[in-house]
């Protein structure tokens, strides 16, 4: 989801900047608020009980994280952990809630935005329930270019590395290089210079 700016601020949202590796909430923590990235990179995770990274997600510019638990009342279920530097703007829960009582046409497309979330959610969870890792990493790849404009065939890079992409899927990192090399020569798809085209 990525609300105009001036409309955030006018409901009362601020800006936040962050550090590399700072958190901006952890697991367990209350639900307070709506986060919008302007620029920088964010990752959604959680470790297994044997310290064991999973990265639920890696978002961008232009992109919200936070809001589902906003309509609940339940604490975060991961961390949200930078990247890189990130400018953020954030709004209060009641002054979320408030913009969205306010703006129907937007109430909509959160409603819309949401609704992707849960079906992609879905196709992955199929995805991941598979031995197969060219299934997993064929369902990571699709939800991720599910983001990218276009639809050209091999245009879409792949900006993780392949930890991220191990810790995205449950893989090994050198199943992930492997199946990569697999998928190909396969023709799913490309990598160039290290760049691993979708």
């Amino acid at each position: 989801m990525n609300i105009d700016s001036e409309i955030l601020y006018s409901f009362g949202g601020e800006d936040k900047n962050y550090k590399t590796g700072d958190i901006i909430y952890r697991e367990g923590d209350n639900a307070l608020y709506y986060y919008q990235i302007v620029t920088g990179k964010v990752k959604q995770n959680n470790y297994n009980e044997e310290g064991k990274e999973f990265i639920h997600n890696i978002l961008g510019e232009k992109q919200s994280f936070g809001e589902p638990m906003l309509f609940l009342e339940k604490f975060y279920v991961m961390n949200a952990v930078c990247l890189s530097a990130v400018e953020i703007i954030r709004l209060p829960k009641n002054n979320f809630i408030e913009l969205l009582d306010k703006n129907p046409k937007l109430s909509m497309e959160m409603n819309a935005c949401l609704s992707q979330r849960l079906y992609f959610k879905a196709i992955m969870l199929q995805s991941m329930s598979s031995q197969n890792p060219v299934l997993r990493l064929k369902g990571l790849l699709d939800y991720l270019k599910s983001y990218h404009d276009g639809d050209c065939e091999h245009c879409f890079h792949v900006e993780f590395t392949r930890q991220q992409i191990a810790n995205l899927t449950g893989l090994r990192v050198e199943t992930v290089i492997r199946t990569l090399k697999k998928m190909e020569k396969q023709g799913n798809l490309k990598i160039d210079n290290r760049k691993i085209l979708y």
